[in-house]
């Protein structure tokens, strides 16, 4: 990968697309936006390929992260706490809260940060009807 200085921030192209990256919103995103995005993204793709190897029914899949930084260290990220929502059918919630162990097990940027960053997980079932 190569960075380029722009006016705002910086410039990468990727094969998807082009990702600007500042310290501004404004014009572009925040570094530690795309670090909370990079775990919960790896996380949940994880999780979700679990749930379909093992024929889970599930309609929709939900990551809420909560970030908290410390200003006093340089806005550094001490803590993400990351809630899972699973809507489907027949859903055991001792089997997702299994699965979802299992998932953070084998998340590369989990485990890139885990001595780092305190990574909580919650998890709740929403059963739909039929």
């Amino acid at each position: 990968m190569e960075f380029y200085l722009k006016d705002n921030g910086m410039h990468t192209k990727l094969d998807y697309g082009e990702l600007a990256i500042s310290g501004n919103e404004e014009f572009g995103y925040r570094p530690f936006q795309l670090m909370v995005a990079s775990i919960a993204g790896c996380s949940g793709s994880v999780f979700r390929k679990i749930l379909v190897k093992q024929r889970t029914d599930f309609e929709d899949l939900i990551i809420s992260a909560e970030v908290e930084r410390n200003p006093q260290e340089a806005n550094r990220i001490e803590k993400i706490v990351l809630h899972y929502t699973v809507k489907g059918r027949n859903l055991n919630y001792e089997k997702l809260d299994k699965n979802l162990k299992i998932s953070r097990q084998n998340c590369s940027m989990i485990r890139s940060v885990e001595n780092s960053i305190d990574i909580e997980e919650t998890i709740e079932a929403i059963e739909l009807s039929e």
